[in-house]
């Protein structure tokens, strides 16, 4: 089967509707040029208030069944028969996760991911606002294939990656908020960002798509611009599809069945040793203790 994938880069506003109805706009231009799985950035719905720690912003957060952004691409997603992986601030009763559901081209919810690694640092203060996912890495079988989706901090881990590999995942996916660093502005992270990525499609053999935010958005205690980069790569890691930082969408035409065979041919998962790998469950390396 052969399938085309979009990545869509833009910035957010303050107004939660507007963000919503631009993101909408978006994924139609998308459709509309033939993309069948449609990619929106991290918490598309609202600037990234992880800026700061202010508890008023826990009102963002609203359940699964009612969030705005969730019923509207829902909606869109049975209309135009589109697959569309949705990153939400969500609220379980006292809990708060950082979320995402996959609705697919009839408009089903596919199921529920959160958020699983948890960065804190300054201007991503996440620990503040969320709990660590408890519902593991998840492959979702959609109409136009099975996708694996983690969320932005979840990229720098090649476990997760591997995981969804072998739970079947045909494409990774990855929505995401990075830019600058508001302690360190010397630093630079977009390319090391795209080639941590670009490792995770090589060793598994699957195309990769991540989608950032772009523009500056200033909180009370820092600021960050976001500095784009989206992209799309081959299953080798190579990049078919690479943006800037200017709002804009990405394109690539895959064809899963051939990669399919590809990575049946190449024998890398037939080769793997798990009885090997116990010291990955540890976080010191040593599984032998005593």
């Amino acid at each position: 089967m052969r399938v085309t994938v979009a990545a869509i880069q833009m910035a957010v506003g303050e107004d939660e509707a507007e963000n919503i109805a631009k993101a909408l706009q978006q994924v139609s231009v998308a459709a509309d040029a033939g993309a069948r799985i449609i990619l929106l950035q991290e918490l598309f719905s609202t600037p990234y208030f992880c800026k700061d720690q202010n508890p008023d912003f826990l009102t963002l957060a609203q359940p699964r069944d009612s969030h705005p952004a969730l019923l509207a691409m829902q909606k869109l997603a049975r209309q135009r028969e589109i697959v569309i992986p949705v990153s939400f601030f969500e609220r379980a009763n006292n809990a708060f996760f950082n979320s995402l559901v996959v609705f697919d081209a009839d408009g089903s919810d596919l199921g529920l991911y959160r958020k699983a690694h948890i960065p804190d640092g300054p201007g991503y203060q996440e620990k503040f606002y969320f709990s660590p996912g408890d519902t593991g890495f998840r492959v979702f079988d959609s109409r136009y294939g099975r996708l694996g989706v983690a969320i932005c901090w979840d990229q720098w881990f090649p476990e997760a990656a591997r995981v969804m590999a072998l739970r079947g995942a045909e494409i990774l996916l990855y929505p995401t908020a990075i830019g600058s660093e508001p302690q360190a502005p010397e630093i630079h992270s977009r390319g090391h960002w795209t080639r941590v990525m670009q490792g995770h499609a090589a060793a598994n053999l699957i195309p990769v798509v991540a989608a950032n935010r772009v523009g500056r958005e200033i909180g009370r205690e820092s600021e960050i611009t976001f500095y784009g980069g989206s992209f799309i790569s081959d299953a080798t890691g190579a990049l078919i599809a690479h943006a800037g930082q200017e709002e804009t969408i990405l394109y690539a035409d895959l064809d899963l069945q051939a990669l399919a065979a590809q990575r049946l041919e190449w024998g890398l998962f037939r080769d793997r040793r798990p009885e090997l790998y116990a010291p990955i469950l540890t976080l010191d390396g040593n599984p032998h203790r005593g």
